[in-house]
Order: structure tokens, then sequence, then C-alpha cells
């Protein structure tokens, strides 16, 4: 059983020919007509998923079998919260292990899929409404790696990531997420990866290892989150604090949540929905993920 400071520091805390081929021209190919990709929110819970073979990570490598394999992965981790929004544009991302206090096989993780420096400055030219800097000092956090790495193990698609500006609110997470709705027809796949329900100060320690074991308003209001995303309801979404005090335990800080927004604002009419890894863990958190399209 993972124990009570291991699991909050858990919180706080061959490569592909367009990676390779700096005339690989994304402005060329995003004004051909493609099959339009999936989006995904993805419940990354521990990062020790990322190592595990358990019941979430064999779906996220089911995933990888049926999703049209990407010509590129673009990711929007809970883990990279900054001032300003910004995109990784440097060639060979390095893989951040940013928690403490797990085993040493978790540290010696290597994920060494390649960035794409062309696709980041013209992701950053759809987005009109901010400035976007190109970043090439961060790299892929585990809200990225521990989920991508099993999906994709042979690390030969481009990863980049596109932070979260902290000091905006959730309706700018939502607008701008609609800007980068050109991709989805060009091959890349967008993840957004965080948790629904992710209240780590009310954790049930002892029950870590029970399976789905959720307090009354964690399933409450993961319903709710549910049966709005399927009404098309994202205005409720976007105003969550409006939903009742299991939505503000649910949500004491918006990081974990600001993910499944963007999924959201990838959605267009013609899209199905189909939830997975819909399950509790500790009381006060939820695995549950989103497929859209």
């Amino acid at each position: 059983m993972m124990n009570r400071s291991n699991f909050i520091k858990l919180a706080i805390g061959g490569t592909t020919m367009m990676a390779l081929n700096p005339l690989y021209n994304w402005s060329k190919d995003l004004k051909e007509t493609d099959g339009k990709m999936p989006v995904l929110f993805i419940g990354h819970g521990s990062p020790m998923n990322g190592i595990e073979d358990n019941a979430f990570s064999k779906t996220w490598v089911k995933l990888g079998t049926e999703i049209p394999k990407p010509k590129a992965v673009l990711v929007v981790s809970a883990h990279w919260l900054t001032n300003g929004t910004h995109i990784t544009a440097m060639e060979a991302p390095k893989t951040i292990h940013d928690f403490g206090g797990f085993p040493q096989a978790l540290f010696d993780v290597q994920y060494p899929a390649p960035g794409s420096p062309e696709l980041a400055l013209e992701t950053s030219k759809l987005i009109t409404s901010t400035s976007v800097g190109l970043d090439h000092d961060w790299g892929l956090d585990h809200g990225t790696w521990t989920v991508v790495r099993h999906m994709y193990p042979n690390a030969d698609i481009p990863v980049l990531q596109l932070s979260i500006d902290y000091s905006k609110p959730p309706q700018y997470h939502y607008d701008l997420a609609k800007e980068l709705a050109a991709l989805r027809k060009k091959g890349v796949l967008i993840i957004g990866s965080g948790n629904m329900v992710h209240n780590l100060r009310m954790v049930a320690w002892d029950k870590l290892d029970e399976p789905e074991y959720g307090y009354d308003w964690a399933r409450e209001i993961n319903q709710v989150f549910k049966e709005k995303i399927v009404a098309g309801d994202v205005q409720s979404l976007i105003q969550y604090e409006r939903l009742g005090s299991a939505a503000q335990l649910a949500i004491p800080t918006p990081d974990h949540y600001y993910p499944l927004l963007y999924t959201l604002g990838l959605q267009d009419k013609t899209d199905a929905i189909d939830f997975f890894n819909d399950k509790a863990v500790g009381g006060s958190l939820t695995m549950t993920s989103v497929k859209i399209g």
C-alpha cells in the first residue's frame, strides 16, 4: 500500500521521419484533408500507473491499438502550470520525474519520444487569442509520459505539451482549445491529462487498495460530470463552482480539472462520447476518462 507521505509527494510534485526531417512541412500538412482524430481526457492518477500492469494501464494500451496511429501527440497536462501559454518546442524532450518517494524503478523510466519544433510553431500560429511561447526547458512530465508510454511504447511518435495558464479562468481554457481544432483533422492526437475528481486532502489512506472505493459525494459529482458531458451542457462544466458542495470538494484546485475543458473544447456535434476507466480510487479521486470522436 502507498503511504500517505508518498501519495502527497505524487501530486505535488527508433524516431519518426517527421521528427528527424527538418523539412517536414506541418504548414503544408495542416492544409491537407485527413481523417479526424479523436480527443481524449485521461484520468492519470498515481505515477505508479506508468509502470504497473493494472486495469488503468491496460486500457491505455488498448487505446493505442484502437486509435489510428497519430502523426503526433499533444498533451495538456495538469502538471505544467504557467503564467502565459507555452508549448514544448525542442527536438528531444526530457522525461521529467516530478514526484518523490516512489520506487527507483519509476525514476529509472525514460520515455525518449521525439518532439517537433515544426509542429510547435504551427500550433502556436493556430492560437490567435494569446501569444504562445516556444519552450525549450520543460519536457514530458508524469501527466504525459506515464500514459503515453503505455499507448505508444516504441516512443516513435512526436510528443508535445501545451501548458495551462493558471492565471486564467475556466472559460479561457475551453475557448483556447477550440483554436486547436484543425489539428484533429491532420493526424494529431490531443490528450487532456488530469482527474475529474481530485481531492488529495480527503484521500482514505486505508482504502487505497480497496477497488473502486469512493465517497458518496465523489461518486455523486462524478456522475453529474458525466451526465453534463453527454448532454453537451458545457457551460455548467465551465461554471463548475455552481454545481454545489460536491463539486467544490471534487475540485479544491482546478489544475487537474482544466485538462477536461480542453478536451470538451475540441468536441463537435458529430462526435460520439465514450467513458472508460470509470472508477473511484481512495475515496476522493476518480480515474474516469473520456473518448470524444
